[in-house]
């Protein structure tokens, strides 16, 4: 078995949260002697793929291309994540907006339980989060076959966004399920001066 992270992008550029929870998905593959895939869903994204295939430690990047993939949408996304998930023993997302879209949806299509905002590994199926607004640490282990995960991306260093050498393996996208559209994005005034949330220290 595999562990597989998605990636986060623009479809230009990997975002740094994917960076994150590579170096997670990193410390359950040093535990398990298993590979890491990285999931690039997307339409038109050969630049975000190609920064994918740079990130130490990934083996292989996986390409899905659909224009209803383009804008991330977590309805279209999460299918072809599913069916994609006989092949993992862990999938990974960041605990970004992105992330907490998507991973409820795949748990739930997997019937298996999240494990929401991981902020430490203890063993291939235990993990560390915060509860209580971060007042208790909560210590879980996850029972089923395939893990899905968040990771809090500010509890994991990120790995170095050059260095490796991953090969490339593109798959085909599942229909889109039409429950969903992109209308637009609109980034706030001051918001681009304000750092994330998952980004600050």
């Amino acid at each position: 078995m595999s562990i597989l992270v998605i990636a986060e992008h623009d479809n230009v550029s990997i975002k740094p949260s994917t960076l994150n929870t590579v170096a997670a998905a990193a410390v359950i593959a040093t535990l398990e002697s298993q590979p890491i895939h990285v999931l690039v869903a997307g339409h038109q994204a050969s630049a975000a793929v190609e920064a994918a295939a740079q990130i130490p430690g990934i083996s292989k990047v996986i390409a899905a291309d659909a224009q209803h993939l383009g804008e991330g949408l977590a309805e279209d996304l999460a299918d072809t994540i599913v069916q994609l998930a006989g092949a993992y023993s862990h999938i990974l997302a960041p605990s970004t907006a992105f992330g907490r879209n998507v991973a409820p949806r795949v748990a739930a299509l997997l019937d298996v339980a999240q494990v929401s905002d991981v902020i430490a590994v203890k063993a291939p199926d235990v993990f560390d989060r915060p509860t209580f607004a971060g007042n208790v640490i909560a210590t879980v282990q996850a029972m089923d076959a395939v893990k899905v995960m968040t990771i809090r991306t500010t509890a994991f260093d990120p790995v170095l966004p050059e260095g490796g050498n991953a090969s490339l393996e593109h798959c085909n996208a599942a229909p889109t399920t039409g429950k969903a559209s992109f209308v637009g994005r609109e980034l706030l005034t001051g918001a681009s001066n304000s750092a994330l949330f998952s980004q600050a220290a």
